[in-house]
């Protein structure tokens, strides 16, 4: 079992910047794809990024590319987000997830399906 922990949310403005981390208690961390989604009230989760086990594919949704940022310290067992440039449209719940499976496409860990665990999520809000 492993559990995901999310922090890092809050109130800005827009234009402001937030770095996001997920500390996992897996002691195989470094085998994990790792991925961010996020989801705004009456909208379904959506994909933001995801960083392959090897820390260096990493993919992103149009929505953030070039402003948003996913990283990861596999000594510290964590995962961040960092996301500068935020809209009001950045908006959500931020949640990390954990993923065990080796898929031969990327594309695969654009789904929520891919993942395995999740964290328990944390508010974002920007202001206009």
């Amino acid at each position: 079992q492993v559990q995901l922990v999310e922090s890092g949310g809050g109130l800005v403005q827009a234009g402001d910047s937030l770095r996001l981390s997920c500390l996992a208690s897996a002691r195989t961390f470094s085998t994990y794809a790792m991925g961010w989604f996020r989801q705004a009230p009456g909208k379904e989760r959506e994909f933001i990024a995801t960083l392959l086990w090897n820390s260096r594919n990493t993919y992103y949704a149009d929505s953030v590319k070039g402003r948003f940022t996913i990283s990861r310290d596999n000594a510290k067992n964590m995962v961040y987000l960092q996301m500068n440039g935020l809209k009001p449209e950045d908006t959500a719940v931020y949640y990390c997830a954990a993923s065990l499976t080796i898929y031969s496409s990327a594309s695969a860990y654009y789904t929520d399906r891919a993942y395995d665990y999740w964290g328990q999520g944390t508010q974002v809000t920007v202001s206009s």
